[in-house]
């Protein structure tokens, strides 16, 4: 039968062509305008439907683009400083100089020894600790404040022979006192 009904358009906004572009440029945590990387850790704590579906799209995906030749990435946990906010060791990864000129002002140099201008509001990218941590129980616990989880309580655990049999303790005599 025939339904002489037109199709109810849908309510909200047309859908993007591009979705991926259009979430990954929000910015989300682990992006930037070339790269998005997701940690490890975190995408194996994460629940078992998650991660079904997460290793079946990675295993379409690196099927469909395996004919690349793909080098391999280093990711360095980063983040925007202030120039004026780095340290020697700091200044010399991002390749700059600090130097007191002839009247005693502080100079910004680049690798090639041009004067930053406005080193106050030039902000660069540095390397720093990673503030995720790599051993996840479940993705789904609380964790203690800044992400770090609490170390297990060592308990001491009696040591056994690797194989073989277990040597037999002779019983120790009974102390009798008078």
């Amino acid at each position: 039968m025939f339904n002489h009904d037109p199709i109810q358009r849908h309510a909200g906004p047309p859908a993007s062509s591009t979705p991926t572009r259009d979430y990954l440029n929000t910015r989300p945590p682990g992006t930037d305008q070339s790269y998005a990387v997701l940690p490890r850790s975190l995408v194996e704590a994460m629940p078992l439907p998650w991660q079904q579906q997460m290793a079946h799209l990675l295993a379409d995906f690196h099927r469909t683009y395996a004919h690349l030749n793909w080098p391999v990435y280093r990711v360095v946990p980063s983040r925007m400083e202030r120039l004026v906010d780095l340290d020697e060791d700091q200044l010399a990864e991002v390749g700059a100089i600090v130097e007191i000129d002839s009247d005693g002002e502080l100079v910004y140099r680049d690798r090639s020894g041009a004067v930053i201008s406005d080193p106050e509001q030039r902000t660069v990218l540095v390397s720093v600790l990673d503030p995720i941590p790599g051993e996840f129980a479940n993705a789904n616990q609380n964790t203690p404040p800044r992400g770090f989880p609490q170390p297990p309580p060592v308990v001491p655990q009696p040591t056994f022979p690797q194989s073989g049999p277990v040597a037999v303790q002779t019983p120790q005599p009974p102390q009798w006192r008078t």
